[in-house]
């Protein structure tokens, strides 16, 4: 007597060949995805291990644990259980929180060039898709789910992304496995249960190609995606500069707005500066793009400044100036920290200074003797010649050996600063805060 081939699951291919920890709830869509692993020997071979968090927000959640560590056992996974705190304090919702902890607690655990599979399958998929279209998201929304993607210092790995929910159903009930079902999921005020238990089902009863129809939107958009992040990529490069937190206005007018707006978005997100807000871009347009060349116009949001000087766009985190009064003594034995938390440090080796330097900021009329100069210059055209702009020297210490200034930051050093550290060997460097 012939007995039925046990369903298969077919995996999409893994980024990397790292070691695989598998994000287990103990529900029934990340029990599949972990039995299907640990009947791979490749992938038991570079390391396999699950992860459970435990939120702490069901009266359960102690259960769930055992039930997972019962598990793993059995299959001989090792298995790490994570305690979070829910913090619901920043104004976003429970699920919201709850995913930051999660994420937070999975990218604790891992090492550079793991990966983190995650359950997701078709139906999730399509569910995705419809919530960011609901939210009027363009072409990197609507792409939804990727197979893969950096995530914390490795990648996260969504193997059954295009596996239809019926196949996994399926191949749980043939291998006779258990799981729990998490009341929570059931509850329709949550805008994807919504969707999925009400949503979802009526839109199948018309259209019974839903979820795969969907699913091959999310597809055709990321490849659009893809297309014009290859684009944005091409414009900052030809408006780029050697500092990677400036790019040349002139470039940018000469390109399309709407290839501009993805461009100057995506170098923000380059320099790792929160998103710019819905409106950013076009006060960037109207206020700093447009501006004169002498003009210094600035575009400040959620503690980062995208500011217009020379010819240049420039982006950071907002910085404070130094206070006026500000006063410091400092021999250079050890890295002073400033008031706005950069530091200035002499490296290399050698005698500490001696005397003392006493360490000011800017207060205006500073005047310095520069190496091969016979006169002293006045330090605000000395900067300006240097390119300095105008907000960093307001951050700029100055290091004062008596009544003569020795040296500002490490952008200009006097002849006598600039003969004691050749004659010893040394570096003078001023980090930013």
């Amino acid at each position: 007597m012939q007995h039925p081939a046990l369903p298969s699951l077919a995996l999409s291919p893994s980024p990397v060949a790292g070691r695989v920890w598998v994000a287990f709830s103990g529900g029934r869509d990340s029990t599949v995805l972990l039995h299907r692993l640990a009947q791979d020997p490749d992938v038991r071979a570079r390391g396999l291990q699950a992860i459970h968090v435990h939120h702490g927000l069901q009266p359960q959640a102690d259960a769930w644990a055992a039930h997972c560590e019962t598990t793993c056992r059995a299959l001989g996974v090792p298995l790490q259980v994570h305690r979070v705190h829910v913090d619901t304090s920043r104004g976003e919702g429970p699920e919201a929180a709850a995913r930051r902890a999660r994420h937070g607690a999975f990218a604790s655990a891992m090492s550079p060039g793991d990966l983190l599979a995650t359950a997701h399958h078709r139906e999730d998929q399509a569910e995705t898709f419809l919530l960011r279209a609901l939210r009027a998201s363009g072409p990197e929304g609507l792409a939804a789910m990727r197979p893969w993607r950096a995530f914390g210092p490795g990648w996260q790995w969504r193997p059954l992304l295009d596996t239809p929910r019926a196949l996994l159903e399926a191949y749980a009930d043939a291998h006779a496995l258990r799981w729990i079902d998490d009341p929570s999921n059931e509850s329709t005020a949550f805008d994807r249960n919504f969707l999925r238990h009400t949503v979802m089902p009526l839109l199948r009863q018309r259209w019974p190609h839903t979820d795969a129809a969907f699913a091959r939107s999310a597809a055709l958009s990321a490849a659009g995606a893809d297309l014009l992040a290859q684009q944005d990529r091409a414009l900052l490069a030809r408006a780029a500069t050697a500092d990677p937190a400036a790019l040349r206005v002139a470039t940018l007018r000469s390109e399309d707005a709407r290839a501009r707006a993805r461009a100057l978005r995506r170098w923000i997100e380059t320099l790792s500066l929160p998103p710019l807000p819905a409106q950013g871009v076009a006060q960037i347009e109207a206020q700093l793009l447009t501006a004169r060349d002498d003009a210094q116009a600035e575009f400040a949001w959620q503690g980062a400044v995208v500011r217009r000087w020379r010819g240049l766009l420039h982006a950071e985190r907002l910085r404070t100036a130094l206070p006026g009064t500000w006063q410091a003594t400092w021999d250079g034995n050890v890295p002073l920290t400033l008031p706005d938390g950069g530091t200035l440090a002499l490296e290399g080796e050698g005698e500490p200074i001696a005397p003392r330097l006493r360490l000011t900021a800017r207060r205006g009329g500073e005047r310095i003797a520069l190496p091969g100069r016979a006169h002293r210059h006045a330090l605000k055209d000395v900067l300006q010649s240097c390119g300095v702009p105008p907000w960093e020297r307001r951050q700029l210490p100055l290091l004062w050996q008596g009544d003569e200034l020795w040296a500002a930051g490490d952008l200009v050093l006097s002849a006598g600063c600039d003969a004691w550290l050749r004659d010893r060997d040394r570096r003078l460097v001023w980090r930013r805060g």
